[in-house]
């Protein structure tokens, strides 16, 4: 299903090592219980894993993206904000997720979702709100590209403005 909404999947080139590890051993586990196609068993076991630990542990950040796609902006804010909140807790879980959540997003799923809220807000003409939530994006993480472009872009405007 194509998305009319612009998405941004910044990659953790690194994160596929342990990913590769976890699938080979899984592979070799279906080899030392003699499996004809062993590689084909330990792939679909590893995507069945994958996709189950996404959907369970992540869960609401993968329902703030369904809501983002169908443009139901309140019910996706509700949802990545409890993703927040979710990761905000167990930050461990976020900060390892190549590992836990065999992720490979480069950029955490708090920051995710907070740039995530600040783009919908732009999009329902909030733009107070915007700014706030990509503000606090950029205080969490000095390094977001997203918050640190759209900040740059929002202060070029108010500078034209003037």
């Amino acid at each position: 299903m194509g998305s009319k909404m612009p998405m941004i999947k910044q990659i953790g080139w690194l994160s596929i090592i342990p990913q590769l590890m976890f699938l080979t051993l899984l592979i070799f586990i279906y080899y030392l219980f003699g499996i004809e196609n062993y590689w084909l068993f330990g792939a679909i076991t590893y995507l069945l894993i994958s996709f189950t630990l996404r959907n369970l542990i992540a869960r609401e950040h993968r329902k703030g993206i369904i809501c983002l796609r169908r443009q139901k902006y309140d019910e996706a804010i509700i949802n990545f904000q409890k993703g927040y909140e979710f990761f905000n807790k167990y930050k461990w879980i976020d900060k390892y997720r190549y590992i836990i959540l065999l992720s490979s997003t480069r950029i955490t799923y708090r920051e995710m979702a907070l740039c995530n809220i600040a783009f919908i807000y732009g999009q329902i003409g909030d733009g107070v709100k915007s700014e706030y939530y990509y503000t606090m994006a950029l205080n969490e993480f000095p390094d977001s590209m997203i918050a640190k472009s759209v900040l740059n872009m929002i202060n070029s405007i108010k500078d034209s403005e003037k």
